[in-house]
C-alpha cells in the first residue's frame, strides 16, 4: 500500500480508504472482518459519516487494540432521531451525536473533524460563526478532534473551505462522470441524466483541485465509482464502462488527492480495490475509456493520463502539465506549485520538440506547445 500525505494535517494515508456506509447491511461479525482485513492490506482510513449506533460499534469494535493504527473520519451534525439519520446544526442533537461517535469509535479523539455535508450556500453561511462551528473548533482546541474537515459534493463550496485557513482537508465526491457537472446544491443532479457533447473537467471542478493544491488542504475521495454506475456500459454516461482500477486512477490523478475511500461488501471487493497498488499501467489506464467513449470527449484537455510517456528527455510531461495548469488558473504563481515545478529532474524546457508524445497522447493535446509555455512560465 502506498501513503500520501493528507494535506496541512500531516498525517500520512493510504491511498485506498474504507467508506463505512456499507457496514450496517451485514452481521457485526462480517463487517468486522471486512475491517480487520482492510487494515491487513494496509488500508488505514475509515469513514464513518452514519449515525447509526450499528455502524460505529462496528467499527470501533474492529479497531479497539489498534486504535493508533486508524485515521478516523467522524462527522460533526450526523445524527440519530428516532431511530433515523438526520443532519442538523442544533447543538440538542449535535453535541451527543459526537459524544456518542468518540464513545463507541473509542480512544477519546476523532483523528479528523468533519463539519458534516454542507452542499448549500446558505448551510454554508448559517454555520459560519454559529455556535455550530464554534462547537467544532472548541472540539478541536481541545484536542478532541486532531483536524478540521468537511464533507461537500458541491466545488463552490469545497473552494470557500479550502481558502477559509482553518478547515485543513475536504471530503469531495470525485469520478469521470461528476468531474463534467457544474456546481449544483442538490446532489442529485450529479446522479441524473447527461447530456451529449459535454467536454472535459467542469472549470470550477478544476480550480477547486488547484486551490487546494495551492492552499496544502488535502482531499479524500467519495464515490468514486458513481454508485457503481461506471462498471457498466449501459448506466455509464460516457456510453462506455470503466474498472474500480481505472476509476481510482483518475481520482489518484487529480491534485491535492490523497485517498479514494470505497465501500465494501466483501473481501474480494477490498482485494480489487487493494490490487490497484500493483496494477499495471495498462489496467489502470482510464484515459483511453474516455477518448474512445462515444458521448463524451476531454479532447485537448490534459487529464494527466501519463499516456505521453516515454519522452526522450525523461521529462514527467504529466507532472510538468499538471503543475501548469495548477499555476495559470491563479493570479500569480503560487510558490507551492513553483517549489514542486523546480524538484522535478527533468524541466520543460529540455523539450526538443520531437512530437512523439503528441501521436500517443489520447485526447490531442499540443504537447510541445504546452511544454514552450511552461518553460516560459516557471522560467526553466
Amino acid at each position: 500500500m502506498n501513503y500520501r500525505r493528507l494535506g496541512k494535517t500531516g498525517l500520512e494515508v493510504s491511498e485506498i480508504g474504507f467508506g463505512g456506509e456499507w457496514l450496517e447491511r451485514h452481521d457485526e461479525e462480517h463487517s468486522i472482518d471486512l475491517i480487520h482485513y482492510a487494515g491487513q492490506k494496509g488500508i488505514n482510513i475509515i469513514d464513518c459519516w452514519m449515525a447509526d449506533p450499528k455502524s460505529r460499534d462496528i467499527i470501533g469494535e474492529a479497531i479497539a487494540g489498534s486504535r493508533d493504527k486508524w485515521i478516523v473520519q467522524g462527522h460533526i451534525g450526523s445524527t440519530w432521531q428516532n431511530g433515523q439519520y438526520v443532519r442538523s446544526r442544533d447543538m440538542r442533537f449535535v453535541v451527543p451525536a459526537f459524544e456518542d461517535l468518540l464513545k463507541r469509535t473509542g480512544g477519546g479523539y476523532i483523528d479528523l473533524g468533519m463539519i458534516h455535508y454542507v452542499d448549500a450556500q446558505e448551510d454554508w453561511d448559517r454555520c459560519m460563526g454559529s455556535e455550530y462551528i464554534e462547537y467544532v473548533k472548541s472540539l478541536h482546541r481541545d484536542g478532541i478532534i486532531r483536524h478540521i474537515g468537511i464533507s461537500t459534493h458541491n466545488p463552490r463550496i469545497a473552494s470557500l473551505a479550502a481558502e477559509s485557513g482553518f478547515i485543513e482537508m475536504i471530503m469531495f465526491s470525485i469520478n469521470p462522470a461528476f468531474d463534467m457537472r457544474p456546481a449544483s446544491e442538490d446532489i442529485e443532479v450529479l446522479f441524473g441524466e447527461y447530456e451529449s457533447g459535454l467536454c472535459g473537467i467542469d472549470p470550477e471542478r478544476a480550480e477547486l483541485y488547484s486551490l487546494c493544491e495551492q492552499n496544502d488542504v488535502g482531499i479524500t475521495v467519495m464515490k468514486p465509482f458513481f454508485g457503481g454506475r461506471l462498471f457498466d456500459v449501459k448506466s455509464s454516461p460516457f456510453g462506455a464502462a470503466f474498472t474500480p482500477a481505472q476509476c481510482i486512477h483518475y481520482c489518484l490523478t487529480r491534485p491535492a488527492v490523497c485517498s479514494v475511500l470505497c465501500g465494501y461488501d466483501t473481501k474480494e471487493q477490498i482485494d480489487m480495490a487493494a490490487g490497484y497498488e500493483t496494477a499495471s499501467d495498462d489496467e489502470k489506464d482510464y484515459a483511453s475509456v474516455i477518448a474512445s467513449a462515444p458521448l463524451h470527449s476531454y479532447t485537448g484537455q490534459c487529464t494527466y493520463c501519463g499516456h505521453c510517456k516515454p519522452c526522450p528527455k525523461d521529462i514527467d510531461i504529466a507532472m510538468v502539465n499538471k503543475f501548469y495548469d495548477l499555476a495559470v488558473q491563479q493570479p500569480e504563481e503560487p510558490e507551492s506549485v513553483l517549489s514542486h515545478y523546480r524538484l522535478l529532474k527533468n524541466k520543460a524546457s529540455q523539450c526538443i520538440g520531437c512530437r512523439g508524445c503528441e501521436q500517443r497522447c489520447p485526447f490531442g493535446v499540443p504537447v510541445a506547445e504546452r511544454m514552450e509555455k511552461a518553460a516560459a512560465l516557471f522560467g526553466e
